[in-house]
């Protein structure tokens, strides 16, 4: 199968997808220590932030909302594959229902709550013998 997103813009959007599910926000004030941010047993929380990274989300939703419908629509089946909502023998009928979805619209803020997004991209990928290996630096 031929994507008709290029590989390279898949794998970069599995990229920035896994760089967003890293992140964790913080729960305290940013002038507060992490050492006085205490749970309900009164111990002192470990709490992550990711400031390097805000830009992240913003990224993310940028590269899927510059898709074309289609794209967005491939996108989709993709993910749907890689969830086992279909499988690969399916693709007409994922794809049909993905165009759908692309038309009635919020298809990226489809993608940016869907849990494990860049693990179902890429096994959905995977089902079609599409891998990331060797496509270059995508940092």
């Amino acid at each position: 199968m031929d994507p008709l997103t290029p590989l390279d813009t898949l794998c970069r959007i599995i990229l920035r997808a896994r760089e967003y599910e890293a992140q964790t926000p913080s729960d305290y004030d940013e002038g507060e220590g992490a050492d006085n941010v205490d749970d309900d047993d009164e111990g002192a929380l470990s709490v992550l932030d990711d400031d390097l990274n805000d830009g992240v989300e913003e990224e993310l939703r940028a590269a899927i909302d510059d898709l074309a419908e289609d794209q967005q629509a491939e996108l989709l089946a993709f993910c749907w594959v890689g969830q086992g909502t279909y499988e690969a023998a399916d693709w007409d009928e994922a794809i049909a229902e993905a165009n759908d979805e692309v038309a009635a619209g919020g298809v990226v803020d489809q993608f940016l709550e869907m849990p494990m997004l860049a693990s179902v991209l890429e096994a959905g990928m995977a089902a079609f013998e599409l891998s990331c290996d060797g496509v270059g630096d995508l940092s």
